[in-house]
C-alpha cells in the first residue's frame, strides 16, 4: 500500500509519464484510480472541486483497463488516466447538473462527442467538476453547495467557470481535467490556480449540437500541469465531426509531436492592458513585465503593441444572454427561485433584446475578428496578463463592466479572444506577495495552436512551475 507521500507524488506525476508507467506495467490503472479516489475523498471537502464522484463507474473502468493490458490490444494515448469532466457536459450514467439546482438529478443516457473521444483514447471519467450555473460566471459559485475554493488559499476563489477542473489539477488530484472556455472559463481558473490552460481555436474540438444548439463562443479545452499533457489531451479531442456544423473541417496536426520542435525567432507583441480602462494589480503587472523579458531572453523580437479593439464586455453579455435564452428562457417563470442572480440577469437581458440590438452586436463581433486578423498579419504572438488580479476572496463580486452580470473587473483580458476565435494559453508566470499564482496569456494566429504550445513549452523550460505545489494538496 502506497504511503500518503507516495500517493501525493503520484497525484503530481504528469499524465504522459503515467501512461508510460501503465503501458510498461510499472503502474496499475486500478492502483492509480484508487489513489485518485482517495485524494478526492481527502481534498474535496476542503476544495469542493467535484460536484459528483463516479467512484463505482471509475473503478470498474480501471479494472477493464488493467485487463486490456494483457490482451495485446492497441492502447489509447490516455489509457487508464483518471480524468474529470466539467459539469456542463453530458456523461452517460453520471449526474450532469450544469451547475444548477434545477438539474441536480439529471443523469444523461449518452456521452457528448468530446467525452466519447476521451474515453476512446483510454481516459476514465472519475467525476464531474464544479462550475457556476451554466458557466455564466467568472467565479465558481452556485446553489449546489459551497463555492469552489483555491488550493493555494481556501479563502480565495478559483475563478470560473472551469473552477473545479483547475482546482483538481492544481491540488494534484488528477494530472488533467477537461475544461471549456466561452469568455475565459479555461484560462481564468488555470491562471488563478497556477496551472496551464489552453483554449484552442474555435471549432478545434467538436461540441454537442443538441439539446440547445452550439455556442458560438465556447471551446472545449484541456487544463493540465504541463504543456505536454495539454497537447496529449488536445490530440485526443480535436478533429472534424459530422454533426457539429461549426467545427474546423481539416484534420489537425499532431500537437504532441509538434513539441519536439523549438519555435523559430518570432515577432512578439505585448500589451499590459489591451488598451482598456481597467486597473491591473501592481504585482500582476510586475510579473507580466518579467515574463515579457523571458521572451527577449529566448531570442524573439519583442515590442509593445495593442490591437485597436474596444472593450467587449457588453458585447459578450449580449451574445451569452442570447445563447442562454435559447435553452433556458422558461426558467424565469418555472424555476425563478432556484437559479442564481447572474443567470436571472442574463436571461432577462437576452429575452428583452431587440433584433436591431442583436444585429449591432454581431457587427461589433465581426469588427473584432477583422482587427485581430490584421494584427496577426504582423505578429506571431500576443502577450497579455491573463487576469487583472490574483484570486479574489470567496464571495467577493467584481464591478460589472458590461450589463452587470459578469465580474469582468477581475478578468478583462480573456473574452475578446473568444470573439476573435484565436487559440490562447495561460501559463503560470509568478506569485503575489500573498502566495497566489499569476498568469501570462499567450495568443496565437487562428488555427495555430502549435506555435502557442511550442512557445508555452519554451517558457515552461525557462521558468518551470510544475514543481510548485499548493498547501491543499
Amino acid at each position: 500500500m502506497a504511503s500518503s507521500t507516495e500517493e501525493r507524488e503520484l497525484g503530481f506525476t504528469p499524465a504522459y509519464k503515467l501512461v508510460d508507467m501503465i503501458k510498461s506495467r510499472k503502474l496499475s490503472p486500478v492502483e492509480l484510480m484508487e489513489v485518485t479516489l482517495k485524494r478526492i475523498k481527502k481534498l474535496n471537502p476542503k476544495l469542493n472541486a467535484y460536484l459528483t464522484v463516479a467512484e463505482e463507474e471509475a473503478m470498474q473502468a480501471a479494472r477493464e483497463a488493467e485487463k486490456s493490458l494483457g490482451t495485446g490490444a492497441n492502447l489509447g494515448a490516455l489509457h487508464g488516466i483518471p480524468l474529470p469532466i466539467k459539469d456542463l457536459y453530458l456523461t452517460k450514467g453520471i449526474r450532469t447538473t450544469f451547475g444548477s439546482l434545477v438539474y441536480k438529478d439529471l443523469v444523461p443516457d449518452a456521452d457528448e462527442p468530446m467525452v466519447q473521444r476521451l474515453k476512446a483514447a483510454g481516459a476514465i471519467v472519475v467525476g464531474k467538476t464544479n462550475t457556476p450555473e451554466f458557466g455564466l460566471a467568472v467565479l465558481t459559485e452556485n446553489k449546489l453547495g459551497d463555492a469552489c475554493r483555491n488550493p493555494w488559499n481556501t479563502e480565495m476563489n478559483t475563478g470560473g467557470s472551469s473552477g473545479g477542473a483547475a482546482a483538481s489539477v492544481a491540488a494534484g488530484i488528477t494530472s488533467l481535467a477537461q475544461s471549456s472556455d466561452g469568455g475565459g472559463s479555461t484560462r481564468i481558473p488555470a491562471c488563478l490556480c497556477g496551472v496551464f490552460g489552453l483554449k484552442g481555436t474555435y471549432g478545434r474540438v467538436p461540441k454537442q449540437v443538441e439539446p440547445w444548439g452550439v455556442s458560438q463562443l465556447a471551446c472545449l479545452d484541456a487544463t493540465a500541469r504541463t504543456v505536454k499533457d495539454a497537447a496529449l489531451m488536445l490530440n485526443a479531442m480535436a478533429g472534424p465531426d459530422g454533426l457539429d456544423y461549426t467545427c474546423i473541417k481539416t484534420v489537425p496536426p499532431d500537437f504532441l509531436k509538434a513539441l519536439d520542435s523549438k519555435p523559430e525567432k518570432l515577432k512578439v507583441a505585448f500589451s499590459p492592458d489591451l488598451g482598456y480602462d481597467v486597473k491591473v494589480d501592481p504585482e500582476v503587472k510586475s510579473a507580466f513585465e518579467a515574463a515579457v523579458r523571458v521572451f527577449e531572453e529566448l531570442g524573439h523580437e519583442v515590442e509593445e503593441a495593442t490591437p485597436a479593439i474596444e472593450a467587449p464586455f457588453a458585447i459578450w453579455d449580449v451574445v451569452a444572454g442570447l445563447w442562454i435564452c435559447v435553452g433556458h428562457e422558461d426558467l424565469l417563470a418555472s424555476h425563478a427561485s432556484e437559479i442564481m442572480d447572474y443567470t436571472r440577469l442574463a436571461l432577462e437581458l437576452g429575452r428583452n433584446l431587440s433584433g436591431v440590438e442583436v444585429a449591432r452586436t454581431w457587427i461589433q463581433v465581426e469588427k473584432i475578428r477583422g482587427i485581430m486578423l490584421d494584427f496577426f498579419q504582423k505578429y506571431d504572438i500576443l502577450l497579455t496578463p491573463t487576469t487583472a488580479v490574483p484570486a479574489p476572496p470567496v464571495g467577493k463580486r467584481g464591478r460589472g463592466l458590461g450589463h452587470h452580470y459578469m465580474d469582468w473587473e477581475f478578468t478583462p483580458f480573456t473574452s475578446v479572444f473568444n470573439f476573435s476565435r484565436n487559440p490562447v494559453a495561460t501559463i503560470p508566470c509568478g506569485f503575489s506577495s500573498h502566495g497566489l499564482p499569476i498568469g501570462l496569456q499567450i495568443v496565437g494566429r487562428l488555427e495555430d495552436e502549435v506555435t502557442v504550445l511550442c512557445v508555452s513549452a519554451a517558457f515552461e523550460e525557462a521558468r518551470p512551475w510544475a514543481d510548485k505545489r499548493p498547501s491543499v494538496s
